[in-house]
Parts: structure tokens; sequence; C-alpha cells
């Protein structure tokens, strides 16, 4: 009788698993206009550093936030809320991003004295208007004057333009190049007397704006950050920038609590890492120990074999000690390609997605660079990484997220996305998946630099660190090869990731522990209900994965308070 209450209870459970995690929602439509909308318009307005763009944005992303306000908040289902909240949010972050980007127009719009001929003709094309050929010859011809002008003015020291403002006025003028020759040729050939008009000036007009860009491209730079002799240079934020960031990702602790966190967790790594050195006959010099391990890797051109069997040996792992349940088509699905030389300056090791990108030595690599690379992808540290860009890590999530609740996908961030696959470094230990003390500091080696990257990352955006102590910090305090940590801390800075990008590795992957420990550890969920639910609501804040996990009802005007971590002083 005991035994069928339990299956009973199982069977409720299970049901409302599936519920939830098909359970529609009245934000679904909207999310997917809002989106929409928003791409419409920025393919309308094509120049997005004019008066006429900010000003329709601004109304734009006013307008949602009124029509949010019609909702009958206090009736929706605790699904409902958190895509309310997150939509909400990502109005409010979309809308401050504009008045930033308008502030900065507004400041350096003295640099392009000649937009608004530009604009004018780009306004008449979108409609479709006819336009005078001579009228617009004359147009070109004054605008060649114009431009011509501030570009001596600049060549000659006239026009004071600091490098961030050379950036922006380049970044500018290409944006305007781009659109004008589009515009141009929307008439060119199609309307006789427009085409007889202004053929010969036209060139002129491009020539001007292009040595204008040139001139501004000599001086230019993304910040007026020095070069400390690394060659990377990229953007600071600053403080203030840093917490406001850290409120839109829904995370309640402050630079320096997170920075007393990556300290903390590499106290642990550090006791791991003596241990796996001690049974490896090195004692507590864990760095001989670590270069041991690096020369443990697989001949020139067997590496694409050992990635292949170490994703099947995750998977196994995996579905054998029921910790998830891997679709067949997600196994048969992903793919491996090699990562170039030129790739490998920005990514020294695995990426992944769909794909498993494999760095290895090219045979135009010099023998130091050959011998970083293989020593950075050595067969421990790779047993370690290629779970995290497969599966159950990066591959899987892309899989799973195309497939429930996609509208969700626009919610992304590297919490979610960065922070699972580094949560399942963590389970995957605890679980005793390293066979032997050197994958033990494989995988310290990486969750080593979990930590590293937090501290580096934070220092660096708030002044206190140059881009050459971080690369100095990886090469002594993780053991990074040294042009391996140089790539790091270059695709870091210069990359295209976010400010939090780094960050997001550790926070987040302690975010899904500290829930795996609410919700699994507590007998409340299985593992594989557990890990199920995560990918099937798809990618947000782990805090709003919390709130739907643990059914929570959530406020309106909801703030984040998770101490995911614990009180940190």
């Amino acid at each position: 009788m005991r035994k069928s209450l339990f299956s009973l209870l199982l069977l409720l459970v299970t049901v409302q698993i599936s519920i939830a995690q098909n359970e529609a929602s009245l934000l679904s439509p909207l999310i997917n206009q809002y989106q929409a909308d928003e791409n419409m318009l920025n393919r309308k307005y094509t120049l997005k550093r004019s008066e006429e763009y900010f000003k329709r944005m601004e109304s734009f992303y006013a307008s949602w936030l009124t029509k949010l306000k019609t909702l009958p908040f206090a009736k929706l289902t605790v699904n409902e809320r958190v895509d309310y909240i997150l939509l909400k949010r990502d109005i409010n972050v979309d809308s401050r991003t504009l008045q930033e980007s308008y502030t900065e127009f507004k400041a350096t719009n003295f640099t392009i004295p000649f937009a608004n001929a530009l604009i004018d003709f780009e306004q008449k094309r979108r409609v479709g208007k006819q336009q005078d050929g001579n009228a617009t010859a004359k147009t070109f011809t004054q605008l060649v004057s114009v431009i011509n002008a501030i570009t001596k003015a600049f060549e000659n020291k006239q026009l004071q333009i600091n490098p961030v403002q050379a950036n922006w006025a380049q970044q500018t003028v290409n944006q305007y190049l781009t659109v004008f020759t589009e515009a141009y040729k929307f008439y060119d050939g199609y309307d006789p007397q427009f085409t007889k008009a202004t053929k010969s000036v036209y060139p002129d007009v491009l020539n001007a704006l292009r040595s204008y860009a040139t001139e501004l491209g000599k001086s230019a730079k993304l910040s007026t950050t020095k070069d400390d002799g690394s060659g990377i240079i990229g953007n600071p934020i600053g403080r203030n920038a840093f917490l406001n960031l850290l409120q839109d990702e829904m995370i309640a602790y402050t630079p320096e609590q997170i920075e007393a966190i990556a300290m903390r967790e590499f106290a642990w790594c550090d006791a791991e890492m003596l241990k796996a050195s001690t049974a490896m006959g090195f004692g507590n010099d864990w760095k001989k120990a670590l270069e041991k391990v690096k020369t443990d890797y697989p001949e020139l051109g067997k590496q694409p074999e050992l990635v292949y069997e170490l994703a099947n040996e995750a998977i196994d792992f995996a579905e054998k000690n029921k910790l998830l349940d891997v679709p067949e088509i997600a196994k048969e699905g992903w793919r491996m390609r090699m990562l170039s030389p030129q790739e490998q300056q920005f990514a020294p090791f695995f990426l992944g997605g769909e794909s498993v990108l494999i760095a290895y030595p090219t045979e135009d690599m010099s023998e130091d660079a050959r011998m970083m690379t293989l020593r950075g992808n050595n067969k421990h540290f790779s047993r370690a990484v290629v779970f995290h860009e497969l599966i159950p890590g990066h591959n899987l999530q892309y899989f799973m997220q195309s497939r429930y609740k996609p509208y969700r996908r626009g919610f992304s961030t590297p919490f979610w996305t960065e922070g699972w696959s580094l949560y399942w470094e963590m389970l995957l230990w605890d679980k005793n998946f390293a066979k032997t003390p050197e994958d033990k500091i494989g995988m310290l080696f990486w969750r080593m630099h979990r930590c590293a990257r937090i501290i580096f990352s934070m220092n660096y955006h708030l002044g206190k660190w140059t881009p050459k102590q971080c690369i100095d910090f990886l090469v002594e305090r993780v053991g990074f090869e040294r042009a391996n940590a140089e790539a790091e801390v270059r695709r870091s800075f210069t990359g295209g990731y976010g400010p939090l990008y780094q960050i997001g590795y550790m926070l987040g992957g302690l975010e899904f522990r500290a829930l795996h420990k609410e919700l699994v550890t507590s007998g409340k969920m299985s593992n594989i209900q557990f890990h199920d639910r995560i990918l099937k609501e798809n990618n947000m804040p782990v805090e709003m994965v919390r709130a739907l996990l643990t059914n929570q009802i959530l406020p309106e005007n909801f703030t984040t308070k998770w101490k995911f971590a614990g009180a940190i002083n």
C-alpha cells in the first residue's frame, strides 16, 4: 500500500512538472511582438546615429512600458509573472542603453556637420520620393565641400577630437556611407534624369566620406586607456556601470562581495589541487604536477578522435548516474571542426555550441606556438572541457532552446548559458567523474580559471588592473601557458563579450548549485526532473529559474535579493 501511494505521489509530481513545462503564457505573444517590432524599426531606420532614430525609439520604448501597465498583473500565473518581469527589464535596459547612446550622440555629433544632407536624402529614398537630379547634384557638391573642410580641419588640429570621439565619428561616417550608397543605388539607372545629373559627383561624395573615415581612424580608439605593452586595449566601464549591469542580471552582490566569493572558491581549488598533486608524488608543488599533466597530449592528428571518445563518455556517465535524459537525436546531431591559427589567437582552447571547435597545432605555427597549444589542450584538460561545450553543456542547451519556449531566448544571459556548463563541472566532480589525480587536476585547472576570470575581469573593469597584470595573474596563479593567457585576456576585453560575461561562469554555476541543493538534495525533485525542467524553461537569469521551479509568487516591483552564495561581508 505504501509503495502504491508513493508511486501515485511520484506520478502526480511528474504530471505537475509536465504541466508547468508546457504552460502557455499570456506574455509570450507580447514578447515575440516586442522583439519583432524592435527588429523591424531597426531595419527601417538605418541611420542609428540620428535625431530621428533616437526620438522614434524613445517613443517605442515608452509605448511598450505603457502597454505593460495595462496587463492584470495580479491575475498572472507564476510563469507569466516571470515573463512580465523579464520583458519589463529588457524594455528598461534597452531604453537606458538608448539614452546613453543619445547622450553620446549629442556630445559628439559636432564631428559630422554634414549629416543632415545625408539624412534628408535617405528619408526621401525611404518613401520612394523622386529626387530632382540637378538639385541633388548641387547638394552633393556642397556635401563634398563640407566633408573635405572638416577632414582638413581635423588633419590640421583645428578641430579637436579625442581618440574616443574619433572612434565614434569613424563608426558613424562608415554607417552613413553604407546607407548613402544603398540609397543612391535605389535611384541610379532607374531614374534617368537623376542618374545623368548625379553620376559624376556621386563618387566624389564616396571618396570624401572614405577619406574622412580614414583620417579619423588614424587616432580612433575604443578608450583613452594606454597600451601597457600587451597590445590589448579594451574599455573599462567603471564601478557604477558594473553595478547597473549586476542589477540587470539579477545578481544581489557588490563587486567586492563577488571577489570574496571568487577567493573562497579559489581556496577550495587550492586545497583540492594539493591533494591531487600529493597523489601524483609532487607533494605541495602543484605546479609541477600541472606541468606533468600538460605533457600528456595526443599525437598530432589524434585530438578529434579523443574528443569524440570523451563526448560519448560524458553522455554515458550522465545517463548511467541518472543525472539527465539526453534526447537520442541530440546525441546524433553535434559536429566538430578545427579552429584556425587566427581563431586560436582569441580562443586557445575548445569552443562549443552546435559544433565543438577544437584548438590544435597546424603546420604553419611556430614550434613554441605548437607546443603551447598541445600543452594547453592535453588529454586531462580536454576531458574536463568537452562535456562543458557539448552534452550536457552548451550543445544540449542550444538543442533544447530551439524546441522549448523559444520566445525566451531573447532573455539570454551568460549566467544561465555559461553557468549551466560550469555547474556540470561541479556536479560531475561531486559524482567522481574524475578517474585519476591527473583528471582531477584537469578539472581543477578550469575551475581555478573561472575563479581567476572573476578576479581579473572585475579588477580590469574597475580600473585597478591592466591587461598585462591580468595575463600575469593567469600565468602565475592558474598555471596558464603565456600565449594562452594572452589569448584569454584579449578575448575577454576585445572579443565582443559583455563586461559581465567572464564572471557569469562561476557565479551562474554557484546559482545552479544552490538551486540543486534546495530542490534535489532536499528530495523535492530528482536530478532528471531538475535538469529537464531548467532546460525546458529556456534561457533567463537563474533567479527567475528559481522562481519557476519553486512556484514563487513574484511582486510586480520585484528586485533581486537571492544570496545564492551565502552571506558575504
